[in-house]
């Protein structure tokens, strides 16, 4: 004997098949050996569920909002609630948009939730697109932002100061974090701000281009990278890192579905 044990795929619960699938992210190949059946098999058994769409939601929301992309021309923009950590709308989109943001703020009001507040990457044209909504700047993106504009090549002390600075963010409080980058500059206004003048075009640029694009990054950003700070009873979460898992859930799954297609005609 093989010692496997074979089920009927009659006797599959699509219920309970789902609820491993969606709750606790297991994939269709590791359902299909915990059932002892096809991938395929385990396909057809989520298909047959029909997901309850009624869902109730809190008067409020801190709302996170980001967008992924599947491909170039396809992507997912998500607005979650961090309060309840649910989805409070999804609408799938070809190009990343400020009026696409709006008008999926304006659906979540629309339907009597009171925004305290927008989490968001730090998108351009964002601030102060919701009037008197506080907006707060993911913080782990404000990192990622600068720690690439100051690559390992950019060794200088005046560069190397910033980073370490960058690092320190989520550990200090606004006045703290304020006070420091503030002293940074008049200490190494040179560097950001020193020009030099081309000898073919006649023209002046920038000597350490990318030190000043990551100081003037922060300057640009800090009134709003440390709003839970100011709006401390909110509750407001300090990045989007809640979106970014359930995009790496829908990338597995969207991976999973392409092996299932990929696969269901070989022949073995």
């Amino acid at each position: 004997m093989c010692g496997l044990q074979f089920i009927d795929n009659r006797r599959l619960n699509p219920v309970e098949i789902w609820t491993f699938y969606a709750e606790d992210k297991q994939t269709y190949a590791q359902l299909a050996r915990h059932y002892c059946c096809s991938a395929k098999t385990i396909e057809r058994s989520i298909d047959r569920v029909r997901i309850d769409t009624e869902k109730t939601f809190n008067s409020v929301a801190n709302v996170l909002i980001d967008t992924i992309y599947f491909g170039q021309s396809f992507g997912v923009m998500e607005f979650r609630d961090s309060l309840i950590n649910k989805i409070l709308y999804r609408q799938y989109v070809k190009y990343e948009t400020n009026a696409l943001y709006f008008s999926g703020i304006a659906e979540i009001r629309h339907r009597g939730i009171h925004i305290q507040s927008i989490i968001c990457d730090g998108r351009k044209g964002l601030f102060g697109l919701f009037g008197y909504i506080p907006m707060q700047v993911c913080q782990f993106h404000q990192v990622c932002i600068v720690v690439r504009y100051l690559t390992r090549k950019l060794q200088t002390d005046s560069a190397k100061e910033l980073k370490s600075l960058t690092l320190r963010i989520t550990k200090l409080s606004k006045s703290e974090f304020t006070e420091k980058l503030e002293a940074w500059h008049p200490k190494w206004r040179n560097h950001p701000d020193q020009r030099n003048v081309s000898s073919t075009a006649g023209k002046s640029f920038y000597t350490r281009k990318r030190l000043r694009s990551a100081y003037l990054s922060f300057k640009r950003n800090l009134p709003v990278l440390f709003t839970f700070d100011d709006y401390g009873e909110l509750m407001i979460p300090t990045t989007t890192n809640a979106l970014d898992g359930c995009f790496s859930d829908l990338k597995n799954k969207l991976r999973n579905q392409r092996f299932v297609q990929t696969t269901e005609n070989e022949v073995y």
